[in-house]
Formats: structure tokens, C-alpha cells, sequence
């Protein structure tokens, strides 16, 4: 009887060690436009050692690129395949907001900035190091034999 209780006690440790290991849903712990705005222009101010008046057009351009992007999700996480032309959306504001940094921002700025922005895409959990989701890049792995 003893041996019962001690090997329950065992499977329920160990169940309630595996759940609590799992990773959250998709779109679970989404941030807010203005969680990521307060984060990224912390993090971008501290690293570019940006004047005021760059700092504040910095703020705009990243509060306009939030809330856009905000509008093209919608409401709940995006569906596992993207619908088409929804990646473009997406390039297209990038392209955009790039586009202002590079009139707000110097020159070594804005390398540092991309290379920053490279490294934050990379930090995403459970894809690939461009952080667009998808497939892993590379070489497919060698058959099994």
C-alpha cells in the first residue's frame, strides 16, 4: 500500500513538472503597441545614445509602425499559414519605418539599429533566426538510413 502512495505521489510531481514546462500558446503573451513602443525605444535610446530630438521622431515613426501593424493582425494571433499578400503588408511596413529611421538617424546609427533589430529577431522562440516564422533555413537534414 505504501509503494501505491509513494508511486502516486511520484506520477503526480512529475505530471505537474511537464505542465508547467510547456511552452504558451501562440499569441499568448502578446504585448500591446504600447508595451513594445516603451521597449523598444528604451532599448534603442540606451544602445544609440540618441539626442532628444532624435529620440522623440524615433518615438513617433516606432508608434506609427505599432499601431499600423496592430491593424493588419487584428484582434487574435494570426492563423498558422498566413493568408496571402500578408507578408508583403508586413515588408512593406518595415520598409517604411526603415525608411524614416534613416532620416532620423546617422548613418553609424542606423547600422547599429539593424544590427540590433537583427538580434531582437533572433531572441523569438521557436523560429528561424529572420523571425518571420516558417521552416527553419538552411540545408534539409540528410535522409536516415
Amino acid at each position: 500500500m505504501k509503494n501505491r502512495i509513494v508511486l502516486l505521489a511520484a506520477a503526480l510531481l512529475f505530471a505537474s513538472v511537464l505542465k508547467a514546462q510547456q511552452p504558451p500558446p501562440p499569441g499568448g503573451m502578446r504585448l500591446s503597441p504600447e508595451e513594445r513602443l516603451k521597449r523598444a525605444t528604451e532599448r534603442l535610446g540606451k544602445e544609440l545614445a540618441l539626442k532628444p530630438d532624435q529620440k522623440q521622431k524615433l518615438t513617433a515613426a516606432f508608434k506609427d509602425f505599432f499601431a499600423s501593424m496592430e491593424k493588419l493582425r487584428g484582434d487574435g494571433p494570426p492563423p498558422p499559414p498566413p493568408p496571402p499578400g500578408k507578408k508583403e503588408d508586413v515588408d512593406k511596413l518595415v520598409a517604411a519605418r526603415d525608411k524614416k529611421l534613416k532620416t532620423i538617424l546617422t548613418a553609424t546609427q542606423f547600422k547599429k539599429y539593424q544590427q540590433i533589430e537583427k538580434e531582437m529577431r533572433m531572441r523569438r522562440p521557436g523560429g528561424p533566426p529572420d523571425g518571420r516564422g516558417g521552416p527553419p533555413q538552411g540545408p534539409p537534414p540528410p535522409p536516415r538510413q
